[in-house]
């Protein structure tokens, strides 16, 4: 089985501002060989965005992207450019679905935090008091694992499981399961509380509150999250219908002539738990916001705290730089990267500045694309706040 990637890719590179010298003017112009470009506002920071992302397809970076400054208020400036699929003309547009990956894991994270909220289950709580069908079926090394150390990425547990595919007669939740159970029997890979990111931990977390509540993680992500926020355009997987071109598909680079390859190739979903959201850029700021100033009824403050609280650099789905790392941002940033080989998205939240940035693409390139969008992401901050 290929080893799964959508795990810690350039978080560690997605900050650096401090160290880049000041942004040079660009001419705005947009070369008129991207006929497929879109901008969803008139504004000077719009066509910035445009140019720049028009710039990247027209040199082959990326078959389309996306891009958007974000506030609490929602969408402040976006643009689009490209094609939803190469070769087929039709325009990869602003109010398209776009896949996250691994920049899902904050929204597990945060449904999770939900059920905190209610005392259905807490930060400590422990594997085995969580599915006491464990306890006897677990290796002792893990018994106290508690979901904050799956949460980050402290349990010990290896980034894959044996066969993701296991158990594929059996409904969802079953199939996590059984997956688990299978799994959990074995010595972890590595010393309790040390750091090491793993996709499967974010699943066992899940199978935690599927177990607690008796639903699968895909209805509690939509009643617990999608519904609430008005994230209507939110799913799981592959955002393409049928064989059509009404949504982005997937690229990855092919082996001859260096082309981008359309790609329907999503991972399984007993791994959606670790990444396997999509939604529009739009709706994606809806969730975003909770980390933003402002209102918010959804939960309470202290919670959502909790959430962006590192053990070492990684909280609840955040790889967290603080204050004093990158002064500019007047406190502390939150980063994510995610891929699951066919696309790349990458995300940056600076709270006390109100505001976050985006940049995706229904592409990868291992090495290279996640280096694109790090570095867009970047120039896109530093224009908004004239750095």
């Amino acid at each position: 089985m290929k080893s799964i990637k959508i795990g810690f890719l350039s978080l560690l590179l997605l900050v650096f501002l401090t160290s880049c010298s000041t942004a040079e003017k660009k001419d705005v112009q947009v070369d008129d060989r991207a006929f497929y470009s879109q901008t969803k506002l008139d504004s000077n920071k719009s066509d910035f965005i445009q140019h720049i992302l028009t710039k990247a397809v027209n040199e082959g970076k990326a078959p389309g992207i996306i891009a958007a400054i974000i506030s609490s208020e929602g969408v402040l400036e976006i643009a689009s450019a490209g094609e939803r699929k190469a070769g087929s003309g039709i325009a990869f547009t602003t109010n398209d679905m776009v896949h996250l990956g691994s920049c899902g894991k904050a929204m597990t994270a945060t449904m999770l935090a939900t059920l905190v909220a209610e005392g259905k289950m807490s930060w400590d709580m422990k594997l085995t008091k969580a599915i006491p069908d464990l306890k006897n079926n677990i290796h002792p090394d893990l018994k106290n694992t508690t979901l904050w150390q799956l949460l980050t990425h402290r349990a010990g547990i290896q980034n894959d499981p044996i066969d993701w595919y296991a158990y594929a007669d059996m409904d969802i939740k079953e199939r996590r399961f059984s997956i688990l159970k299978d799994n959990l029997k074995l010595a972890p890979t590595y010393t309790d509380g040390e750091f090491h990111y793993s996709n499967y931990g974010y699943v066992v977390a899940a199978c935690m509150a599927e177990q607690i509540s008796g639903l699968s993680w895909e209805i509690l992500m939509r009643e617990r999250l999608f519904e609430p926020l008005g994230m209507t355009t939110a799913g799981f997987g592959d955002p393409v219908k049928n064989k059509s071109i009404d949504q982005p598909w997937g690229h990855k680079k092919s082996w001859f002539g260096n082309k981008w390859k359309p790609s329907r190739d999503y991972y399984g979903e007993v791994l959606s738990p670790a990444g396997r959201v999509h939604c529009s850029v739009e709706d994606w700021a809806k969730f975003i916001s909770l980390q933003l100033p402002g209102e918010n009824t959804f939960l309470d403050r202290k919670i959502l705290n909790k959430l962006i609280e590192p053990n070492g650099v990684y909280a609840g789905g955040w790889v967290v730089f603080q204050q004093s790392e990158q002064p500019w941002a007047k406190g502390i940033v939150l980063v994510h990267g995610g891929s699951n080989e066919i696309w790349y998205a990458a995300v940056m939240v600076a709270p006390n500045l109100d505001r976050a940035y985006v940049v995706v693409t229904n592409s990868c390139d291992f090495g290279v694309t996640d280096r694109v969008c790090v570095e867009m992401t970047n120039e896109i901050a530093k224009m908004d706040q004239n750095l």
